[in-house]
């Protein structure tokens, strides 16, 4: 289930004005105001009157040549181009170097009810450091039903039927010195635009449910060292129940993969049934992802033996005929 992300001012401020260095200095009462654009943008020519395709949706950084041009401004001058440029849809304004903000600017955001802060960092970095944050913030981001460990470094998100032994599975993993990242629920998340990063609930962190005992805390019980907060997700791992009628892949050739926001991740079919060892299998699955990703593939590396095997045998057929016929 894919979620829609609302980023308002206030929780901006209160996740990153501290490591930013912002003083709230007018339109306190703005901070509800929603952030719809993952971008920053300084005023630049739309300060000198020119407003064509004017970016008002951004949140605006004011650096120390807008704040020099504007004090070479009459202050009527000032006070109009500040108005054209600070629209309702402005989610909040941002001066930088400390630089005190002109009379005008305080006295529009203030009754417009636009945030006006002041940050203690250069304008560049101000601007990287925003931008970065807010594409962070509004990646993609999705839940889905199942239970994510580390086994090995790699992130394997466990899934299947309710009741088919996903938390089992994970706890035998964890027994195994492996961590657990969450059970039950999985925020999925794309991170730096080209990987999966998954997390779970705060309210539920580094707790299992385990049929029959209940709820057990992995971090109380095996300790810290066996949970952690987040973890790539490198691999997919669906659990099922044993079924005689189904074929199932014997030689492992054919890549499989499931679509996770747009982005491809191995997937792998496990069948259980009683006498199986999960926590074995999904720790070989692990380790022969591994070697897959450092080039080494079993199964095409058995199939090239196998079909030069059966080429050395044909060959040698075909050379005890030519002699027979030769006779």
């Amino acid at each position: 289930m894919k979620e829609t992300r609302q980023f308002l001012i206030e929780e901006f401020f209160s996740k990153y004005g501290a490591p930013l260095g912002l003083e709230l200095i007018a339109g306190k009462g703005g901070m509800k105001r929603a952030i719809k654009q993952p971008a920053v943008h300084r005023p630049g020519l739309s300060l000198a009157g020119y407003l064509k395709n004017y970016a008002s949706r951004r949140i605006l950084i004011f650096g120390k040549v807008e704040i020099l041009y504007l004090r070479d401004l009459g202050k009527e001058t000032r006070e109009a181009r500040l108005r054209a440029i600070l629209t309702a849809d402005t989610p909040a304004v941002i001066v930088s170097r400390r630089y005190l903000p002109p009379k005008e600017l305080i006295a529009i955001c203030e009754e417009s009810q636009i945030p006006l802060f002041r940050a203690k960092m250069t304008t560049m970095d101000l601007l990287s450091k925003i931008t970065v944050t807010l594409t962070e913030e509004f990646s993609p981001t999705m839940t889905c039903h199942g239970t994510l460990v580390e086994a090995f470094g790699v992130g394997v998100l466990i899934q299947g039927d309710s009741s088919v032994g996903k938390s089992e599975a994970a706890l035998g993993l964890i027994e195994r010195g492996h961590r657990l990242v969450s059970d039950d629920v999985v925020r999925v998340k794309i991170r730096e635009g080209f990987y999966l990063e998954g997390s779970g609930p705060e309210l539920t962190r580094h707790l299992m449910e385990i049929r029959g005992i209940g709820i057990i805390n992995v971090a109380h019980l095996y300790g810290a060292v066996c949970v952690r907060d987040v973890k790539s997700l490198d691999l997919v791992v669906k659990l099922e129940e044993w079924d005689d009628r189904h074929f199932y892949d014997r030689i492992g050739l054919d890549e499989k993969y499931c679509d996770l926001l747009g982005i491809k991740v191995p997937y792998h079919v496990l069948p259980v049934k009683p006498g199986r060892d999960v926590g074995l299998l999904l720790e070989t699955i692990t380790l022969n992802h591994r070697l897959k990703e450092m080039g080494y593939h079993s199964a095409k590396e058995f199939n090239v033996k196998l079909l030069e095997a059966i080429s050395k045998r044909q060959r040698k057929k075909g050379g005890k005929a030519h002699i027979k016929s030769d006779s």
